[in-house]
């Protein structure tokens, strides 16, 4: 099965939903970054949520970045996706390895510690909007569901999943954002809390064989739900190039890039998001030098 989402509305409009299957995508991050399982885990969720963020931007310019700073093994998480659900993202310390909390249970609540979630939307106003909260857990999910709560007022459910292999492959990922929307009457925002307290784990859902839509189908049961006919696609897709090296190296500034030049004679740059190598021989910086004097 290919990674999409899919979008629905129930009880009348008062509540909309996303679900997601990223299996390929969190294994495609995986193989790009060489990550622990609990690192996988980890980064797999945010990349998820961030496919799912996504969709809700308006504009095709529009793009969403979670960031995730904190005092655990992991260090921090960035992913962002654009309003395509073209995903990408990296962990800080792809090689932490603690203890399970049980078996079959990775601790990313762990892994990640004390610390903060931002959420950042360039929506091509001024000033990008950007929210942020303390982390609740770690866990990603539960610090998701509180920042819709206190940063964007919208009462929220977030689930999040990545099931590792023995063989460390993905054997399953995805995800559901449930949202109240202005004026759902009490009936409803009680209903909807019956159903959330009694799901099972997305990843449980997931290995039993459910869609995205089979997994809204069961939380929203009863509720009217009405799915959107398009499966929208998600992949890890990332835009470095050489080209956008070179302007970045341009704009590092005379001054620095001659002593790069004096120093190493060369350089060698990654993209955080794929681990794609950019080398530069002396004579290659020496042009970009000249550019940068222009």
């Amino acid at each position: 099965m290919e990674d999409y989402l899919v979008r629905g509305t129930a009880a009348g409009g008062y509540i909309r939903a996303f679900a997601a299957y990223t299996k390929k995508t969190v294994q495609t991050a995986c193989d790009h970054h060489n990550t622990t399982p609990v690192a996988t885990a980890a980064l797999g969720r945010m990349l998820t949520a961030a496919a799912m963020m996504g969709s809700m931007l308006k504009s095709e310019k529009d793009i969403v970045t979670l960031q995730i700073r904190s005092l655990g093994p992991l260090q921090g998480i960035v992913a962002t996706s654009d309003s395509h659900s073209r995903v990408k993202g990296y962990v800080f310390n792809p090689n932490v390895d603690i203890p399970v909390k049980y078996p079959g249970k990775l601790d990313v609540g762990g892994a990640v510690g004390e610390g903060y979630m931002s959420v950042t939307k360039d929506i091509g106003l001024k000033e990008p909007y950007s929210g942020r909260i303390q982390l609740v857990s770690g866990e990603i999910a539960e610090d998701l569901t509180y920042y819709f709560s206190a940063s964007e007022q919208t009462p929220s459910s977030v689930g999040l999943g990545v099931l590792v292999d023995t063989d460390l492959s993905i054997k399953q990922a995805g995800g559901f954002i449930i949202q109240l929307l202005p004026g759902a009457p009490d009936s409803v925002i009680t209903d909807l809390e019956n159903r959330l307290s009694g799901i099972p784990y997305v990843t449980n859902m997931l290995d039993d064989g459910m869609t995205p839509e089979e997994i809204l189908g069961e939380i929203l049961k009863g509720m009217d739900l009405k799915l959107s006919e398009e499966r929208s696609p998600i992949e890890y897709f990332c835009n470095c190039s050489r080209a956008r090296v070179e302007k970045a190296l341009i704009s590092i500034g005379r001054e620095e890039l001659t002593k790069i030049i004096e120093e190493d004679k060369k350089a060698e740059l990654n993209c955080h998001f794929c681990n794609q190598k950019y080398s530069f021989t002396e004579e290659e910086l020496r042009a970009l030098l000249a550019e940068a004097t222009r």
